[in-house]
């Protein structure tokens, strides 16, 4: 097996892995819930490629992001579903039908805002059409029916949220979330005292969701809350690794109490100063 720019190429390294027998045992293991948060994972890294503005990295996690899709459609393929050229075919006449200014026989001249309010109308047509085909289990579409099943968890629990603010499902104050976080919290303690695993990642899951309502009723981005952790914890943690290599020392020769006193260290640091 060499590489090459063909997509068929790639298409048969994934037929290969997943053989039975003959293939890896870790991707023969995988199935689709298994392999989607690998797809948001590359998803994200894709886009943090673009904003480094790196295309040598852009290149590869676009590769990465293409195997994730190749991933879906030989497992499908392997239960009869749909395989990779039928993915293919939906995209390509999803893309000639919302863009009949290019493909169709509309003549004159056409506005970015055009192009875009007939983007929306045809996505609504190809929406209720999908929905037509299903099987309808409930009497009436649920008023959370319109938030979106695609996006990342964290942002999809604020829109959750918001449209049942908007019919007075809600919390009163953020005092009010704030109990139900040391509620979820001692839950997941007395979880912990069961050790079920499944159990634990109900409740851990119950504990973010109470913690993006707490985002919410102080009005913070809870999406931008946590990059302002995340960066708050690698710069925190980077003082910890500059001062003990300073001191001709290494992370794994240190121990947690003296990482525990950079910590503070760095806490201290970025503090501001008292006024006078």
């Amino acid at each position: 097996m060499t590489p090459s720019r063909d997509i068929s190429r790639l298409i048969e390294i994934m037929a290969a892995l997943r053989t039975p027998v003959t293939g890896c045992p870790w991707d023969l293991e995988q199935d689709f819930a298994t392999i989607a948060p690998y797809t948001i994972e590359e998803a994200y890294e894709v886009a943090d490629a673009i904003t480094r503005g790196d295309f040598d990295d852009l290149r590869e996690e676009l590769g990465d992001l293409l195997l994730q899709v190749v991933y879906h459609a030989r497992m499908a393929e392997e239960q009869n579903v749909f395989s990779f050229g039928d993915v293919v075919e939906a995209v390509t006449r999803k893309m000639i039908r919302r863009h009949p200014h290019v493909f169709g026989d509309e003549n004159g001249v056409v506005t970015s805002g055009h192009v875009a309010e007939n983007w929306d109308r045809i996505k609504a047509e190809e929406k209720g059409e999908r929905a037509a085909r299903r099987p309808q289990d409930t009497p009436h579409p649920s008023l959370l029916s319109g938030v979106k099943t695609g996006q990342p968890a964290l942002g999809r629990a604020l829109d959750l949220q918001r449209k049942a603010s908007s019919v007075g499902f809600d919390w009163n104050n953020p005092r009010e979330v704030l109990r139900k976080i040391r509620e979820e919290a001692d839950e997941i303690e007395q979880a912990l005292d069961r050790g079920d695993k499944e159990e634990l990642a109900g409740e851990t899951g119950d504990l973010f969701f109470a913690v993006v309502n707490l985002a919410r009723h102080v009005d913070a981005n809870p999406e931008m809350a946590l990059r302002g952790a995340n960066a708050k914890f690698e710069r925190r943690f980077g003082y910890i690794e500059r001062t003990l290599a300073a001191r001709g020392r290494s992370l794994e020769s240190a121990t947690l109490e003296e990482m525990d006193a950079l910590w503070d260290e760095a806490k201290t640091k970025e503090s501001p100063a008292p006024t006078r």
